[in-house]
């Protein structure tokens, strides 16, 4: 079964080195492997978000789009779109509202890092927080369950928004799946070197800081902000420090191992700032100067970009429109066509089952098993991530006859690998026990559970 890769870059600014290496190079090269399907787009409705400037959006736009395609994205290969060109998206995005929890959105990061500044500014929790901020994560979960992407190529700062995607779609598939899994459950991919590049300041380097070093700028303005590049007091012969060095860590994401050993080395030996910004620069300019004239010369021809723009959002509506209909189908909006002895029978089918069902609250990410009446028959201990949550998970489900199942002081508890992953409630005595053990047995080896 091939893989799908999907991304997007908010189209609100030009370019920069971040974006490039952590998200358009490493997805660049995940899209050449033969089995691999990629779904690379214009986060512009996103854009909305952030920037109220028509004219910045549809600049950023033009630069995003002809940044992809210099880099060597190969469109015959993977789908390249714009968001905004795929009615399909937000329609979606309404669906997964409708069952997210508001709580779950409560907890982004965007969200309540603007109400802890108005409430340290001592404003109103909410001043000047728009649905758009509030709601982002469901339109970025729109964005990856839309193409039941597995893999999601983002910043370290992303990793929670492709976790809460994966709780909005686990709670769809519960209550609309009959059964089945709709939604591919999501998983964020960071390339650990380089997913979140310092900026000329030494914070993440954002166009939200001013502190951004542009892709495709001149070799005269790309080595101007290099110069800007904040490093410490320490002269020339003295020994620095690379580890604590943002240039250094900027170096690394541009260069092969015998040359980070080469400047790191140099840099202990007593390398002057000056220097080692001037080999930056050097490195920088020779990687950057053909994929530079590809970018100005697809600037230039505007109508070219939006025909293969276009291209690709048919290539994609072919995936998002019949899924979406089958969406429509799965929540009840269904043509009245659908004769009612059919809707008579599906219900006189359905059955209630056992089930594991996975959820998350203030401790972790969990998974309970629950028996036919919906009660609880295991509670799993809280993870620190989702992953590892629902790996216990599908242990528990797959294992049969070899899960390791104790039963002591009238309490049933799962084992892995000598950890206890789960337990049953307290029972009040050894027979009641016994009981729910059996119940537990039969549930796991339904092939309904």
């Amino acid at each position: 079964m091939n893989t799908r890769i999907l991304t997007g870059i908010t189209t609100t600014g030009t370019p920069h080195l971040g974006n490039y290496a952590g998200a358009i190079r490493p997805a660049i090269a995940a899209s050449h492997a033969d089995n691999v399907e990629s779904f690379y787009f214009l986060a512009d409705y996103h854009a909305l978000i952030k920037c109220d400037d028509p004219a910045r959006i549809q600049r950023s736009r033009l630069e995003i789009a002809a940044t992809w395609l210099a880099g060597g994205l190969d469109t015959d290969r993977a789908t390249f779109y714009r968001q905004s060109d795929i009615p399909e998206i937000p329609e979606l995005m309404w669906l997964l509202t409708c069952v997210a929890a508001k709580g779950l959105l409560n907890r982004a990061h965007a969200y309540k890092a603007s109400v802890d500044q108005n409430e340290a500014a001592g404003a109103d929790a909410d001043a000047g927080i728009s649905m758009g901020l509030f709601s982002y994560p469901v339109l970025m979960a729109a964005d990856i369950l839309m193409f039941n992407a597995h893999k999601v190529p983002v910043g370290r700062d992303q990793i929670q928004h492709v976790e809460m995607a994966r709780d909005i779609g686990q709670r769809f598939n519960h209550l609309f799946g009959q059964g089945r899994d709709l939604f591919t459950l999501p998983e964020a991919v960071i390339e650990e070197d380089v997913a979140t590049l310092p900026g000329l300041d030494g914070r993440k380097m954002s166009k939200s800081y001013d502190n951004t070093i542009p892709l495709f700028s001149s070799s005269k303005e790309l080595k101007s902000a290099i110069s800007r590049i904040v490093t410490d007091s320490k002269l020339p012969g003295e020994a620095k420090d690379p580890d604590n060095s943002h240039l250094f860590t900027l170096y690394q994401a541009f260069s092969t191992p015998a040359e980070q050993a080469a400047i790191r080395a140099d840099l202990q030996d007593g390398l002057a700032w000056g220097e080692a910004k001037q080999r930056l620069f050097t490195l920088l300019d020779e990687q950057l100067s053909e994929p530079r004239e590809r970018y100005h010369a697809l600037l230039a021809k505007p109508n070219e970009l939006e025909d293969i723009l276009q291209a690709g959002a048919a290539k994609a509506r072919k995936t998002a429109g019949p899924f979406l209909q089958q969406l429509r189908e799965a929540v009840g909006l269904r043509s009245f066509a659908v004769q009612g002895a059919d809707l008579t029978s599906s219900k006189k089918k359905a059955k209630k089952v056992s089930r594991v069902v996975s959820f998350r609250d203030d401790e972790g990410f969990r998974f309970r098993v629950l028996n036919r009446k919906g009660e609880d028959l295991l509670l799993s201990k809280a993870f620190a991530d989702g992953r590892a949550a629902g790996m216990a998970s599908k242990h528990v489900q797959t294992a049969q006859d070899d899960l390791d199942i104790r039963q002591a002081d009238q309490q049933l508890s799962v084992w892995l690998e000598d950890e206890c992953i789960a337990q049953s409630q307290q029972y009040a005595t050894d027979d009641a026990c016994a009981e729910a053990l059996a119940e537990l047995r039969s549930a796991l080896a339904s092939d309904e559970s």
